[in-house]
């Protein structure tokens, strides 16, 4: 596959890569402002990213967070460019050392990259001296971090996002903490959601907003499914469908019965 997407905002650009092309879930996109680059792509899409970050001079590179999609490239664009990348501190020990992933992950996205990162400054910048504020949001990963540029009411949203309607849940997520990042992220202003993988949504604050109703009204649903003495599966077939063959080929890593579970476990 090759690059799927050239996209541009005001004065941000960005590329869209992915090996397949079977919906946002498959495809990543790379963000720059200047001469700083949000998160570096997936390990097996390098050489669209690499003709990417040699168009301009880089001087920052921000991680959200260390998951083979959002740092598969990380050592790469270290290597390629003499910047030593910005990352939460949760994310330093795995950016190093590197950590076992999923067959699936690595079909879709290829190895995690390795770096030795530095961890986030106090204080953020843009080259232009626009201020960055890092937005620590676990619950899809315990290092997951948003970077929100203020004077503009733009939102780096890291995985947060990705679509109103939660519908699967990798094994390694926790519903409960990702409500409380995104009640903690609503708390901020912002106009423009930039993900990685939907891409750029109007109305951000609005439809994080609603997908945070959307898990909340679906965690009620599965706790009374729960209380009558329905199964996971049960609940699961009932409130969203039969599993899917990417449940299937994950080994239920990354599929709708892991939401539910997570789900009885959501403070209402």
């Amino acid at each position: 596959m090759s690059v799927l997407e050239r996209i541009q905002h005001q004065d941000l650009d960005a590329i869209r890569v992915g090996r397949f092309n079977l919906g946002v879930n498959t495809s990543f996109i790379v963000y720059r402002l200047g001469e700083t680059v949000i998160d570096t792509g997936p390990s097996n899409q390098w050489r669209f990213v690499k003709s990417f970050i040699a168009e301009k001079s880089l001087e920052q590179l921000l991680i959200t967070h260390h998951h083979e999609d959002h740092a598969g490239n990380i050592g790469r664009i270290s290597q390629m460019t003499g910047v030593t990348p910005l990352a939460p501190e949760l994310s330093l020990k795995k950016l190093r050392e590197g950590y076992p992933t999923p067959l699936m992950q690595k079909l879709v996205w290829g190895s995690p990259g390795k770096a030795a990162a530095k961890s986030l400054p106090d204080d953020i910048f843009l080259g232009s001296g626009e201020q960055v504020d890092a937005i620590f949001a676990p619950g899809h990963a315990k290092d997951m971090t948003c970077y929100l540029l203020p004077e503009r009411g733009w939102l780096f949203s890291a995985d947060l996002y990705i679509a109103n309607h939660l519908k699967m849940l990798r094994a390694d997520e926790d519903v409960n903490t990702l409500l409380k990042s995104i009640l903690k992220v609503l708390d901020y202003d912002f106009e423009l959601i930039f993900c990685p993988h939907r891409g750029i949504v109007k109305e951000g604050k609005k439809k994080l907003r609603e997908k945070y109703d959307y898990i909340i009204n679906l965690a009620g649903d599965v706790q009374m499914m729960n209380q009558k003495g329905a199964s996971v599966i049960e609940i699961t077939d009932q409130l969203l469908g039969k599993e899917s063959v990417i449940s299937l080929i994950s080994g239920y890593n990354f599929s709708k019965r892991n939401l539910v579970k997570s789900c009885l476990d959501v403070t209402l």
